[in-house]
């Protein structure tokens, strides 16, 4: 349970100093990250996964590291998909935001720490 809280307290940590998409929104170049850089809770949500996926990366071997950024590589080309549509983002969001929250749980599970 310290552990969870430590990842849950590192992880609003990161995104508060973010404070932005996890993409320079300056140089913002497709539909889709215009739509998340100017709508605050794809904004909100793009900051909370992206910390998610840092910190879980940092915590999984290497064999599933390597798994964890295919599935982020390949949810980037289904969010792209979505475009403009912010409902769309919203969605896929959402979804990568459970299964990363799968694989954490898989990792407390694993304790103690």
């Amino acid at each position: 349970m310290k552990f969870k809280s430590s990842i849950l307290f590192l992880g609003l940590l990161l995104a508060s100093a973010l404070q932005a998409a996890s993409f320079d929104c300056a140089k913002a170049q497709s539909k889709t990250e215009h739509t998340v850089c100017e709508h605050r809770a794809l904004n909100d949500a793009d900051v909370k996964m992206a910390a998610t996926y840092a910190i879980l990366k940092r915590l999984v071997p290497m064999g599933t590291r390597g798994t964890i950024q295919h599935e982020q590589f390949k949810w980037l080309e289904l969010r792209d998909q979505c475009m403009n549509n912010v409902s769309c983002l919203s969605d896929v969001y959402n979804m990568r935001q459970r299964k990363l929250d799968l694989h954490m749980e898989r990792i407390y599970k694993q304790g103690p720490f």
